[in-house]
């Protein structure tokens, strides 16, 4: 097993690597002097010099991009270019709030998800079946910062029973949670079902039922651990996604998140910031993506056979 993981842990160097080197060549080939930007429009050719000494903007882009990236293995993120502090400041200042919106969002698409799976598949085609598909298309369907919108309207506006803003007390989690989580929610769901559907026509739940075991001991002992190895890699790749589509749901219910800040960093050229901001998310992206493994090999367990 310890090997395995090592193996995992190998795999997100490259990984990184390529994050670092797409997002930094994109900020060398965007339109603009970074010098202007940094030293303002009124600046002298003095002063737009003496910045890109300071930045080392005048290096080759081989030498600057080699330089970031040992700057990021010893946790230098670089400097602000506009508010003149370390970028690792700033950014970490702010992904907790991230974080945690992003975990709730998928804890509450797992707690929504995979018992109406569950439900659909072992009710296929009644009511209650189609009743579940129509609402995760719905929500497969709806842009999270469109259903933000509709959640404060209706509970802000309109009923006066939640904050519209904010992101510190219990209540204010809720609406944003709601409207980043959804659309997981009903991936989560549609993949539950579809597993779900899989197993409980194998032979093994036919022997299960022929032993005279119950229905529910059927379901939750011997399909439910196998269909959970396809739901825990759709999970991980949506939590990923949660953490990029925070960027918008932080934007609308003005949460002080990193998303919301890149957005202000990208809107003001301050690359360094970005490239910071993407970089951190590309690594939380990583770890869980290495959880989401190693649990898959604890549920697995011709995987774990494999590194014996």
């Amino acid at each position: 097993m310890l090997r395995y993981i090592l193996k995992r842990l190998l795999m997100m160097i490259p990984v990184l690597l390529g994050v670092i080197v797409i997002i930094f060549t994109l900020g060398e080939i965007t339109p603009g002097d970074p010098a202007q930007i940094i030293a303002g429009e009124a600046a002298t050719p003095e002063m737009l010099q003496a910045v890109r000494d300071e930045f080392g903007l005048d290096d080759p882009f081989f030498v600057r991009l080699g330089s970031y990236v040992l700057g990021v293995v010893q946790g230098d993120f670089g400097i602000s270019w506009q508010t003149r502090r370390d970028v690792s400041e700033e950014i970490f200042a702010r992904f907790p709030h991230t974080m945690r919106l992003a975990g709730m969002g998928i804890l509450f698409a797992l707690a929504m998800g995979i018992p109406l799976g569950i439900l659909s598949a072992i009710r296929q085609y009644t009511l209650l079946d189609s009743g579940a598909t129509f609402v995760a298309l719905i929500g497969v369907s709806i842009p999270n910062f469109w259903l933000g919108m509709l959640l404060i309207m209706l509970f802000t506006r309109h009923l006066g029973w939640l904050p519209p803003t904010g992101f510190t007390e219990p209540m204010q989690w809720i609406m944003p949670t709601i409207a980043i989580g959804t659309g997981s929610a009903a991936v989560i769901m549609r993949m539950t079902r579809s597993s779900m559907l899989e197993c409980i026509r194998q032979d093994y739940i036919r022997t299960a039922r022929a032993k005279g075991q119950t229905e529910g001991k059927v379901i939750f002992k011997h399909a439910l651990k196998n269909t959970m190895i396809p739901v825990s890699t759709t999970a991980g790749l949506s939590f990923g996604v949660l953490l990029g589509g925070a960027i918008l749901t932080e934007t609308i219910f003005a949460i002080p998140g990193l998303g919301r800040f890149m957005v202000s960093s990208l809107s003001d050229r301050d690359w360094p910031t970005v490239i910071g901001g993407v970089l951190l998310i590309a690594m939380s992206f990583s770890v869980v993506n290495l959880l989401v493994d190693i649990l898959y090999a604890f549920l697995d367990p011709r995987i774990r056979s494999q590194y014996k």
